[in-house]
């Protein structure tokens, strides 16, 4: 077996002997920064939340909270389909700063599964204020949820190991959702890891030629106290991850953390080439392995089996049908 060491800007080949990295703790897993059981949504997701419901509301021409005389009434919502609950905190801040007036229980809450039928939540208030704010709270129950379903449909393949991306529809709302349904959250925002691309690098050491030596050039000097949670760099051949894995190995002597190598546009195969030359190399242990590019849900069995920490992919979250659900005012 042939293992690649850096001299320089050359490449010597040595022999070695086959090393399996062991499993620790995958950094994209930053959904604990948006929601725990023990303390519910963190101060970050209630202000996405407070952004978010601010536009809903807006759009749908509610310019101040909601009050009127009209009579009292209930009103049940119920799930059309089985689904994944998410969204419960942001609509009972809906209500309480748009619609005081109404009350909600919830009977399935957060991260909570229905099936067809079950009843989610009981609402009263007076009728006018309660259909009013229906639109905005299906909407924003409805998405959420269809975003927590597909989700769980993703990660129950890949558990531990599917992430979302930060091409989201509704932000850290987005993310919220992918974590309750057993996904990775990646990078709340672009400051909170960083993710060097193919068009970073091609503004960073201008004196180096290719695209190769800027890239052993930013990781020989990056400062890894100003990377935030995590530092990932996006390759596109075997050589460049090869390459940055073999530059990580002499930092990790620093003590610093492992390096997250993210695999664009490859394809499974290609990508379990890269992860057997890793362990051949004793280089495995080093970085964290993500693909991103070309995932399908239809595909997930082969993109898990190919040797990497992570999968991620937009299609956990973007373009995904909402949870059907209603609203069924009392007597109907």
């Amino acid at each position: 077996m042939k293992r690649y060491v850096l001299k320089g800007w050359l490449e010597v080949k040595v022999h070695t002997a086959l090393f399996m990295a062991d499993e620790q703790t995958i950094p994209h897993d930053r959904g604990h920064e948006l929601w725990t059981v023990e303390e519910g949504p963190s101060r970050k997701l209630l202000a996405s939340i407070d952004r978010w419901v601010n536009a809903i509301v807006g759009d749908d021409g509610i310019d101040m909270p909601l009050s009127s005389s009209s009579e009292q009434t209930e009103a049940i919502i119920v799930a059309r389909e089985d689904g994944l609950i998410v969204g419960c905190a942001a609509v009972d801040y809906m209500i309480q700063i748009w619609a005081p007036s109404v009350r909600i229980s919830w009977f399935a809450g957060d991260g909570k599964r229905v099936s067809e039928g079950d009843e989610i939540a009981s609402l009263t208030g007076d009728r006018d204020s309660l259909f009013i704010i229906e639109r905005p709270i299906l909407n924003m129950l409805g998405q959420l949820s269809g975003i927590a379903t597909n989700a769980k449909r993703w990660s129950a393949i890949a558990p531990k190991q599917i992430a979302c991306t930060r091409k989201t529809v509704w932000g850290v709302l987005d993310k919220w959702a992918v974590h309750m349904g057993g996904g990775l959250s990646h990078r709340l925002s672009k400051t909170d890891a960083m993710m060097i691309k193919e068009n970073d690098l091609a503004n960073m050491h201008q004196d180096l030629g290719s695209h190769e030596h800027r890239l052993v050039a930013f990781l020989q000097a990056v400062d890894c106290s100003e990377v935030g949670a995590f530092l990932e760099v996006e390759v596109r051949t075997e050589k460049e991850a090869m390459m940055a894995a073999m530059v990580w190995s002499q930092r990790r002597q620093e003590g610093v953390d492992r390096l997250v190598v993210m695999l664009d546009n490859f394809t499974p195969d290609a990508c379990k080439s890269v992860s057997d030359q890793l362990s051949e190399q004793e280089l495995r242990q080093h970085v964290v392995l993500e693909a991103s590019g070309g995932i399908t849900f239809d595909s997930l069995e082969a993109w898990r089996e190919c040797g990497l920490d992570v999968v991620s992919t937009s299609a956990i979250n973007r373009g995904v049908k909402p949870l059907d659900i209603s609203m069924l005012a009392q007597g109907l």
